[in-house]
Order: C-alpha cells, then structure tokens, then sequence
C-alpha cells in the first residue's frame, strides 16, 4: 500500500471537492448549491471542504478557474496568423462566444458554462477588482493584435469594445438562451476594427511619477514561477522589468508597457491579499482570456508581456517588499543580476520602465 504525504493528501482531497463542487453547481447553481451536499458528493467531511476553499463562493470561483486553465491549457493554436485586425477580432469573437448555452440547456449548467459571476461578484472590492481585469483583459487582447507595434491606446479601447460586446451577448444568453444570433455579434466584432475613436491621453498622473531610485542590489530572484500566458517558466534574474501589481492596480500594467524599451522584458507579478476570491477571480479571468488567445494566434503573436501569479507574496518579498495587498505597486529594472532602479507607489512601472538600463 502506498502512503501519501501530507501534500499529495490534500491534492487528492482538493481535487475530489471540486469534482463534486461542480456537479453541484450544475445541479443547482450558485445560489442553491449547498457545502453540506458538496461534502456528501465528495465523501468527505463539511470541515475537509472548508480545509481548502473558504467559503461557497471560493469554491465556487475555484471550479470556474479550474476549468478554464484546464481549457487554456489544452487549446491548440493556429499556424497561422488571422491577418487583419478586423480577421483576428472576428476569429476571437466566434472562439469566445462557444460558450453560449442553447435553448435546451438548464439555467444552472448554462451559467457555468458561461462562466458566468452573476450573484457571485457582490461586494465593493469585488466589482473594483474585476473592472481592472476588464481593462486589463482588453490589454491582452491588443497586445496579441498588433503583436510587433508599440501598445495602442486606440487598440486597447477597440479590443475593450469587442469585449463589452461579448459580454453583452452572453448577458442576453444568460437570460434567455438561444436569443441572438452568434455569427452576427462575430461580424460585428469584426466591424468594431474600423470604428472611429477619439484620441485619449495618456493617464494625468504620469507627468507628477518621480524618477525612480538607483541602485546596484543583486537579489535572489524566486525561482518557479509560471508565466500565465506563454506557459513557460519565467526567470526573474534577466535582463528587464518586473512590476508587482494588486489586482486592483492592473491598469498601470498599460503604463509600465508603453514607457517600456522595444527590448525589455516584462514580467507582471500579480498579489493580492484575499488569494481566496480576489485571487481566484483574477485566475479565472486571465486563463479564460488567454485560452481564447491560444485559439486564434500563433504562439509568436501571443501577448509579450508576462504575467505571473503570486498568492504568497514571495517576489514582492525578495525585492523587500514586505506587505501586499490589492493596491501593491512596487517595480524594478534588472541588469546584468542586478537590480538598477526601483520605484514604488502609483506609477512606479512607469518610472522603472523609463529607468536607465544600467546603474550610474
């Protein structure tokens, strides 16, 4: 008989939770789902569940992130690229809107299937955090449009646009299945590539972000950390930018990348100080929007920029950064195994990023 450890006990137990979470959801939905019949389906005690999900809605978050990184990590992408940006935003669109319930389909099973976070996202820190992760989604998806070009405030909003469609469409679906046709909301994402914008400037803050501070520190970069988007391990050590954000701070990601070098490499460290929901709400939302990405790009033209999830602070850490929270917002420029500049507070990116590459 072979003995599990401690760890390979609860991975076990973890897994069978969810197994049975989702059943659950699908039966019932959220708002009916019961931990006590979660534990009953899993064979496991009420305590085992609350062991390793806090709460119906953790768990619930839980199985939704569950499900669409096991989606990202099995979707194959394409050899070639969609060509236009009006091509790529209308193949994202019919990739994304799979996920529509039919007619047929219970409301329960519907929503999951939606991923849907209706009756889920009900306190003020929880609409904050998924409004960056909207722009920040939008980020993502611009990024792999014009995979070579500088980031685009006009690209942005276009890609936040398509997105609003989308979720509007699923809304509706939400509501009344089968209601709309799918194959014209993914023309009209295709037609939202040549809408007219007005131009934006850049945030108002920026021209007040002191420089950042010198340095020559070496450290010992965390090793073992998952890049969320390519899907390779990420090693903090290189040379370029690395930028710890809270989830409710993700817009800065844009401001770090546009006052990027062409060369750099930038890493985004994700915190927050409720890994439980906030955390698994951000996982759900990247890995849902990267595994469509996977779908419609190349792995060339997928997103440059990195992105990391840290629920234990430990990069934060290491850079001597010692509380985390939701409005964390600390970076760095690496050189050579160096640290040569640092900034923290708001525009602290933006700052390192425009850093000189070397210590003076």
């Amino acid at each position: 008989m072979v003995r599990l450890t401690r760890a390979q006990q609860q991975e076990r137990t973890r897994a069978a939770v969810l197994v049975a979470a989702l059943r659950e959801f699908a039966e019932y939905g959220y708002g009916e789902a019961k931990i006590d019949r979660i534990a009953e389906r899993a064979e496991l005690t009420r305590g085992a569940v609350y062991s390793n999900f806090t709460g119906k809605r953790a768990l619930y978050l839980a199985v939704l992130a569950d499900t669409a990184e096991r989606a990202r990590d099995s979707a194959e992408s394409p050899v070639e690229s969609p060509g236009s940006v009006a091509g790529a935003l209308g193949a994202f669109a019919r990739v994304w809107l799979e996920r529509l319930p039919l007619a047929g389909d219970t409301p329960a099973s519907g929503h999951l299937q939606l991923r849907s976070l209706s009756g889920v996202v009900d306190t003020d820190a929880a609409r904050a955090a998924l409004a960056e992760l909207v722009g920040f989604e939008a980020l993502l998806l611009a990024l792999a449009l014009e995979p070579r070009s500088a980031v685009r405030t006009r690209t942005v909003r276009q890609a936040g646009l398509v997105l609003t469609l989308l979720h509007g469409a699923a809304g509706l679906a939400e509501n009344a299945p089968g209601a709309g046709d799918p194959f014209d909301v993914a023309r009209a994402a295709e037609h939202l590539a040549g809408i007219a914008l007005l131009h934006d400037a850049e945030p108002s803050h920026l021209p007040f972000v002191g420089p950042a501070r010198s340095a020559e520190d070496r450290w010992a970069a965390p090793r073992g950390l998952r890049d969320e988007v390519g899907g390779r391990r990420v090693d903090l050590g290189e040379d370029g930018v690395v930028v710890v954000l809270g989830v409710r701070r993700l817009s800065a990601a844009d401001e770090a990348l546009r006052s990027a070098l062409p060369r750099d490499a930038v890493t985004l460290v994700i915190v927050t100080s409720d890994p439980s929901e906030i955390g698994r709400l951000a996982r759900l939302r990247v890995a849902d929007l990267v595994g469509c990405l996977r779908r419609v790009f190349p792995a060339g033209d997928l997103p440059r920029l990195r992105v990391v999830f840290d629920d234990g602070g430990t990069v934060a850490s290491a850079l001597d950064w010692n509380s985390v929270d939701d409005f964390t917002e600390v970076a760095v420029r690496v050189r050579d195994g160096l640290i040569v500049a640092r900034a923290d507070g708001r525009g602290a990116g933006h700052a390192v990023a425009g850093a000189p590459s070397r210590p003076h």
